[in-house]
């Protein structure tokens, strides 16, 4: 799908930003630029945090999504200019305890985009790039570590667990999830690398903006596994209180092992990831369903190049239209709501919901480090099909090229190809240029 005219950015703020990271940045100034935000007061140092992320977004697809039972609607190619500032405040340690509070705002540059949401500027003539014109309160938060080995944080809080595939904050849009939150951390140095994750989520703000209430406990167990890696058990009951939202109610359970090898021939690691998870229904969740994921994963590392097979399938059960939801289908297939989703599955994010039939990913990954690791190339090749193997989605092609300028700058080039026969789903290529400045 070739770009048609005017569906490039302003040349002069792409180059700005470019600019504003790839010229030389003098150490001097770089350190300057650090010591005025770091401070020392009672014994212990605060912080100014800074995150300045410009990024035009381009996506050009055949239809818009496809809703079972209406005619596809065909969609402008989108493009998104956008600004995103996070500035937060964080306090010196005082007594064992911290506080932390930060803003988050996106601006939109270029508009010619559905910003998706439900209070959102929806421009549904256009493709949708989730990245809302909008301003929030994205952290605010008390930790306590007075307790050995043990930290608690209370409030709006970022919570990463494992590879964000359950519990994560979303981080590649440029407003992020966020949970008003409970969060305690144990790290049990007598149980050989013990970590105990366990919290109760009572709000999500998600990435439009927007307030989801849920009442959620969550437990994540990791434990480390001499030098071969670590295995990991999890719980997650997901207990949405919102109406609109009890088709997304779930219970989820798993086991997870991943590391590598110890070295051999001197340069070579091998690298393993094998995982189950079963999910139920839970809550007021209509639906009574019951569904697994697999992942697996193989590969091996060495001379700055890192090469892995996987696959990863959630299963599902198929839809029916008797209970009212978003797009008026509820489904009983593995759903991973509260997951950085784009990071699976294509980043071209056709498979943020999982299908009705469920979806099986086969997928491999090469990822090349340059220049002290300042310069990383990655490329994706994804197959995908229903938890049967038998229907075919499509396939995709993903590549990056990411470039780091000390700790706090860096360019990103991204491009996502998804190509298909199947017409639940549409061709759809997405590309993205990113210019970050973070302290």
């Amino acid at each position: 799908m070739p770009l048609q005219k005017n569906q490039f950015p302003s040349a002069t703020l792409l180059s700005m930003a470019i600019a504003s990271v790839s010229a030389p940045v003098s150490a001097d100034l770089t350190k300057e630029v650090e010591d005025a935000l770091n401070f020392y007061h009672y014994g212990s140092n605060g912080a100014v945090k800074l995150d300045l992320n410009y990024r035009w977004e381009n996506v050009d697809q055949d239809q818009g999504p496809v809703i079972p039972g209406k005619a596809p609607r065909r969609v402008e190619t989108a493009n998104a200019n956008t600004a995103r500032l996070r500035l937060g405040l964080l306090s010196p340690t005082f007594y064992d305890f911290q506080a932390y509070v930060e803003y988050e705002g996106n601006y939109a540059l270029q508009e010619d985009y559905d910003q998706g949401g439900t209070t959102t500027n929806r421009h549904r003539d256009y493709s949708l790039v989730a990245d809302p014109d909008r301003s929030e309160l994205n952290q605010f938060w008390l930790s306590y570590k007075g307790i050995p080995d043990t930290l608690v944080k209370v409030g709006r809080q970022r919570i990463k667990l494992d590879d964000d595939r359950f519990i994560g904050n979303v981080g590649w849009r440029q407003m992020e999830m966020t949970y008003d939150s409970i969060l305690l951390t144990h790290n049990n140095q007598t149980l050989f690398g013990l970590t105990v994750n366990a919290g109760y989520l009572d709000h999500i703000q998600n990435i439009f903006g927007e307030t989801e209430t849920i009442n959620a406990p969550i437990l994540n167990l990791n434990y480390k596994v001499s030098d071969l890696g670590n295995l990991i058990g999890y719980g997650y009951w997901l207990d949405y209180r919102q109406r609109e939202n009890y088709h997304k109610s779930s219970q989820t359970y798993g086991l997870r092992f991943d590391g590598k090898s110890p070295q051999f021939f001197d340069k070579l690691n091998f690298l393993y990831t094998a995982e189950w998870s079963n999910q139920l229904d839970y809550g007021d969740n209509p639906n009574h369903y019951q569904a697994d994921r697999f992942n697996f994963m193989g590969g091996v590392s060495g001379f700055n190049l890192s090469l892995q097979g996987a696959i990863e399938q959630l299963n599902g059960y198929g839809y029916t239209n008797n209970v009212a939801s978003t797009n008026g289908t509820t489904y009983k297939s593995f759903q991973t709501p509260l997951g950085t989703n784009h990071a699976f599955q294509g980043w071209a994010d056709l498979f943020l919901t999982t299908p009705a039939a469920g979806i099986r990913d086969v997928f491999a990954t090469a990822t090349y480090k340059m220049m002290n690791d300042s310069l990383i190339v990655t490329g994706v090749y994804h197959d995908f099909y229903d938890d049967t193997g038998g229907i075919e989605y499509g396939s995709e092609w993903d590549f990056s090229i990411l470039k780091k300028f000390g700790k706090h700058y860096s360019l990103l080039a991204k491009y996502a190809n998804f190509n298909t026969e199947n017409a639940a789903f549409t061709d759809t290529q997405k590309i993205w240029l990113q210019a970050n400045v973070s302290f």
